[in-house]
């Protein structure tokens, strides 16, 4: 092999190991932000999602008032969000507020007066219901209050948006 196609060779090598350094950084910066989930919920009275980051996009659905959303991407003034469903859409980023809500997930869901399954059922919650959150996530329990003065706690995993 002749020096400069040895050199060439070198190039090619180094070239490819700051490649995989960098696609393993952005994988490394991707996993740490999909374990940072930062969950909002829809400020005003409604908000309409987009499928891109401008009013002139086209309108993807109409979410009412404490609908919870989690935030993906801030981007001038936008932010994409993710819904209980999956959807992403984008949303002005004065439309979310961080008060936290959840919804239910599973078919009924069982709302205890304790973070116990013996505790003692206040009520049921259907799925699509929403909730003011009072007590964040711990020991597989969320603390929920209704808008109709409903409170007390559901299963973390019958409900998205902790």
């Amino acid at each position: 092999m002749s020096s400069a196609a040895h050199r060439f060779a070198l190039r090619v090598t180094a070239l490819r190991g700051a490649l995989a350094g960098l696609c393993g950084g952005l994988l490394l910066v991707g996993a740490t932000l999909a374990q940072a989930a930062e969950y909002r919920s829809i400020a005003p009275s409604f908000a309409i999602l987009y499928n891109a980051p401008t009013e002139r996009a086209r309108k993807m659905f109409i979410a009412p008032h404490g609908m919870p959303v989690e935030r993906i991407l801030d981007l001038d003034g936008w932010t994409k969000i993710r819904d209980a469903e999956g959807d992403l859409s984008w949303v002005a980023t004065q439309a979310l507020s961080d008060r936290r809500t959840v919804v239910v997930t599973a078919v009924r869901t069982s709302i205890l007066a304790a973070m116990s399954d013996a505790a003692t059922l206040t009520a049921t919650a259907d799925k699509g219901v929403w909730f003011d959150m009072t007590v964040p996530a711990q020991a597989g329990w969320v603390g929920v209050r209704h808008q109709d003065g409903t409170a007390g706690y559901v299963r973390s995993a019958e409900v998205w948006g902790d």
